[in-house]
């Protein structure tokens, strides 16, 4: 049998000498950035971290097999020369309104410039925002210039029918008081929650309440701006929005069985069409698959609803979902707004969303909303019908007549 052989020491809880008198505080609503203080979250010098978890989100894990295998360099700090964003965003009031925003750093694209100095001393702090520009080639925008829907104006919509937009990746950056109080609990209760509820991934949470910030281990969010970023915060000017959450099966592989897809394409195709007539688009697209179940509940679901008695109706839409998750939804969309708020939303002319979680955030988190639009019933595909006509009838947004006395004769194809 081979020797163990031990490995260096891994400390699990913070004593009095871990607790660094260098480390730069954070004071999270300052309007100077300086004041506000950089984000430190990479693990290069341990005394220096100001915050709990580390920047790539769920990717952290990939990271550590990389090193584990030898093939990345544990120690490499990034060269950031030239990677700062094609626009500028902000800063904008609500970046300092106290918990606007919580669940992301708004000074995360800009630290070469704020945090040039503390860098330059060894600080190794990183981005946690990036902001490109990029063009979108979708057959569906191919197929709505064909019907005359979209015309190539060579600015927003190129002559090939490419969309050029601006696109935004979000890590996550939770201000934990901030979360707490948007919760209406006690920062003490949360932290020992999300202790709990990680299998103890990080004891900080529990034992070092001086850290204030968390990355937890989760994917990042990525906006699509159409038209000009500045015209955003502007509520004179019309502003189309989808807030998206994803679903890899219909958005990538076009899996008929609900209206993802659909729904979002039909949201880039407006927010492309506003763009065009001097307003601004924005779709912003949240990692929160299977309703933030996951894809594996997600597929069990659909198994259980082709496979039940009478077949996959709609009137057991939700109920299959409730037997296997214990929940019908597990997306908590209070924090959601933050994101709007970091381009400075204020109004949004045109929501395409049916989803009242969706507009009660927003709404209560101070934007206004002009039109909501529900997904037209062309879009909707043939298996999708279940899932659209139990939403209508559970009392989601509509511009149809709701009917739910034949939800059970609503009914998808059979398990193939």
């Amino acid at each position: 049998m081979d020797k163990f052989t031990k490995s260096s020491h891994v400390v699990l809880t913070s004593h009095r000498e871990h607790v660094f008198k260098e480390v730069p505080r954070i004071n999270w609503n300052e309007e100077d950035p300086k004041k506000r203080g950089p984000i430190i979250a990479t693990i290069s010098n341990k005394s220096h971290r100001n915050a709990i978890g580390t920047h790539s989100g769920s990717y952290t894990v990939y990271r550590a097999l990389s090193i584990a295998s030898g093939h990345f360099q544990k120690e490499h700090k990034p060269d950031l020369k030239d990677t700062h964003g094609t626009v500028r965003i902000g800063p904008h009031p609500s970046w300092f309104e106290k918990n606007r925003i919580v669940t992301m750093d708004p000074w995360g694209a800009e630290i070469n410039e704020h945090f040039s100095d503390q860098i330059d001393k060894g600080l190794d702090i990183r981005p946690s925002v990036a902001i490109t520009q990029a063009r979108l080639k979708i057959p569906e925008i191919q197929e709505a210039i064909a019907k005359k829907r979209l015309t190539p104006d060579g600015n927003i919509i190129s002559k090939e029918g490419d969309i050029k937009i601006t696109k935004v990746a979000i890590e996550p950056v939770w201000f934990l008081p901030g979360i707490a109080e948007r919760l209406k609990i006690d920062e003490g209760e949360l932290r020992k929650i999300l202790f709990q509820e990680t299998g103890g991934m990080f004891p900080e949470l529990v034992t070092r309440p001086d850290l204030k910030v968390l990355l937890p281990p989760i994917g990042s969010n990525t906006a699509y701006i159409f038209g000009d970023p500045k015209n955003l915060s502007n509520p004179n000017i019309e502003l189309t929005c989808r807030v998206h959450d994803e679903c890899n099966g219909s958005d990538v592989f076009g899996s008929d069985i609900c209206t993802c897809r659909p729904y979002l394409m039909w949201g880039i195709e407006d927010a492309a069409r506003t763009a065009q007539k001097g307003g601004a688009g924005i779709v912003i697209y949240f990692r929160k698959e299977g309703r933030a179940l996951g894809e594996v509940t997600k597929f069990l679901v659909y198994n259980a609803r082709k496979r039940q008695e009478g077949g996959d109706t709609a009137d057991k839409y939700f109920y299959r979902t409730e037997c296997v998750a214990g929940v019908v939804d597990a997306r908590f969309q209070e924090f959601m707004p933050d994101h709007l708020h970091y381009f400075g939303i204020k109004k949004i002319h045109n929501l395409h969303s049916m989803s009242n979680m969706k507009y009660d955030a927003i709404v209560n988190s101070g934007i206004e909303v002009g039109n909501r639009l529900s997904i037209p019933k062309e879009l909707v595909p043939d298996d999708a019908q279940v899932e659209i006509e139990a939403k209508k009838a559970a009392g989601y947004f509509t511009d149809d007549k709701v009917d739910d006395t034949n939800l059970d004769k609503v009914k998808g194809r059979d398990l193939d």
